[in-house]
């Protein structure tokens, strides 16, 4: 089953504040889609600001590709409502076009119709460009526009102090580590609770196939649509935005020093395959460098360990500075149930399981542990709703009903549920476990299956594209809450001249700035 928590929710039972004060923060990936459906061709509209330097509107992989960002947040509605501003700004600039609330890509024709992200003449807004040009090359384009959301999230310090008995971050920054290292384990290891409960790709639409091998035994619509009957998180699967290639790197998340050293010897350690490629063709680059990772974001995981970089500093240096700040939680879908692309639930979920996360004694875990805990995950994603579902206990071959292990865990989020509620008038933390724990007695409560149910009687991209404008209408005709059109306006004017200012201080060679990254 899972672990025996009592003990440690007895003591925050005894110390309710040492959880008062948790910081958030969201970022959201969406694609800008045509009216028809297929992927807009347009540019980065200038009216959202410079996609390099502006804090909450900016591009991933691709030109279409925008992603949000949120400021750290303790307040959950006001984050909320702080994102769906950004929606409601965005959604007024885009002309006809709309945002694609799926986390599979809309119609993309070919590879060649999506443009990388681009960011300007200076070194740095070149180096962004060329690293997405190596994901290019390395694992194709279209795999890019896969979008999801990531929660950014940090128990207070008063936790720690609590906890460990520490005085202060500086000086228990590894003692604050360890305890996120902690929550990662345990992240590993029963983190398949939310592509089951949240997974929202069981399906793709036939195009995002075109070209590709793939094992997965998919039944397909008339309309060419390809489903797994009990799927949930296809973006999570082999197919989707993963990287086989860095199974064997040898990561570990037992303690700061080993896991930014492997981290590092990735980054440094030279590929064959890539080296194949080739770094230049016809004096054009390629990819930043030939080594298995070209820089460290590259690492396909589902969480990571953060710190906000000072100017120059990589997240490894980072780390090792001072330690763990927060944590990065990579594995939620696109809500297709709501116009920004996640819900409060999911927020107050998140913040229940990761601090049961941080409670749970975790044995250190060996690589092949590691590995072994995707198996657990791939039931998930691929059949996460079968009847009778089963689940193992890390790399123990016993395995009990999926339904028997999710009760044991809302038993015990309950009960942090009713401390969390404990400075609210409404207890939302209690309700949300309440409305979440029905989908391990009906799996059709899940986001994928209520889903599904919809693409199979409309298809995959007339969903989409029903849903995209839907939401764009909707977006279009609220009204601003927490910001308002000059400080949006303002935002994006200081972006711009921030990005010119950068250009025209560039002095140095791309050549001499790649290799002083190198």
């Amino acid at each position: 089953m899972i672990p025996d928590v009592s003990e440690t929710l007895s003591w925050l039972e005894k110390n309710p504040q040492s959880i008062k004060g948790i910081q958030r923060g969201i970022e959201r990936e969406t694609l800008r889609v045509m009216p028809n459906g297929h992927l807009a061709k347009t540019r980065h509209p200038e009216k959202l600001g410079a996609a390099l330097t502006h804090p909450w509107i900016t591009t991933d992989f691709a030109e279409a590709l925008l992603e949000f960002i949120t400021p750290v947040d303790k307040d959950v509605d006001h984050l909320l409502a702080f994102l769906r501003d950004i929606h409601r700004h965005v959604a007024r600039n885009l002309g006809d076009e709309s945002m694609w609330p799926l986390s599979m890509p809309c119609f993309i024709a070919a590879e060649d119709d999506i443009e990388l992200a681009q960011y300007g003449s200076s070194n740095l807004g070149r180096f962004k460009t060329l690293y997405r040009e190596g994901l290019k090359n390395r694992y194709g384009a279209l795999m890019q526009t896969i979008s999801g959301v990531h929660y950014n999230f940090s128990l207070p310090l008063a936790f720690w102090q609590a906890r460990t008995g520490i005085s202060d971050a500086a000086s228990g920054k590894r003692e604050i580590s360890a305890g996120y290292f902690q929550l990662i384990r345990n992240y590993y290891r029963f983190g398949w609770v939310i592509p089951y409960l949240f997974g929202a790709s069981p399906a793709i639409c036939s195009s995002f196939l075109a070209g590709r091998e793939t094992n997965i035994p998919f039944e397909r619509t008339k309309t060419g649509m390809c489903y797994l009957p009990y799927a949930t998180s296809l973006r999570l699967s082999d197919l989707g935005y993963t990287n086989k290639s860095q199974s064997n790197l040898g990561i570990t998340f037992n303690d700061l020093e080993t896991y930014v050293a492997a981290l590092k010897k990735a980054i440094r350690t030279p590929s064959q395959e890539y080296a194949h490629s080739g770094l230049k063709k016809n004096g054009r680059y390629l990819q930043l460098n030939t080594n298995v990772l070209q820089i460290e974001n590259e690492l396909y995981a589902p969480i990571r360990p953060k710190r906000i970089t000072a100017a120059g500093e990589s997240p490894s240096d980072a780390l090792l500075r001072g330690g763990i700040e927060y944590i990065e939680v990579r594995s939620l879908d696109i809500n297709p149930f709501s116009p920004t692309g996640v819900s409060a639930d999911q927020v107050r979920f998140l913040d229940l399981f990761l601090i049961w996360c941080a409670l749970v004694e975790a044995p250190e875990m060996s690589e092949s542990e590691l590995l072994c805990t995707r198996k657990n995950w791939n039931r998930v994603i691929l059949e996460g709703r079968k009847p009778g579902q089963t689940i193992g206990m890390g790399c123990e071959t016993s395995r009990r009903p999926i339904a028997d292990v999710g009760r044991a865990l809302f038993n015990d989020l309950r009960r942090v549920a009713e401390l969390l509620d404990q400075e609210h008038a409404v207890p939302h933390y209690q309700q949300v476990c309440d409305r979440l724990a029905e989908a391990f007695d009906d799996p059709e409560k899940t986001f994928s299956a209520r889903i599904l149910a919809m693409m199979l009687e409309g298809g995959c991209g007339n969903v989409g594209l029903e849903l995209a404008k839907n939401y764009r209408e909707q977006l279009v005709n609220e009204p601003l809450e927490i910001l308002s059109e000059p400080q949006l306006h303002a935002e994006s004017e200081r972006s711009w001249q921030h990005q010119w200012q950068l250009e025209a201080e560039d002095t140095q060679d791309f050549d001499d700035y790649l290799a002083s990254h190198a």
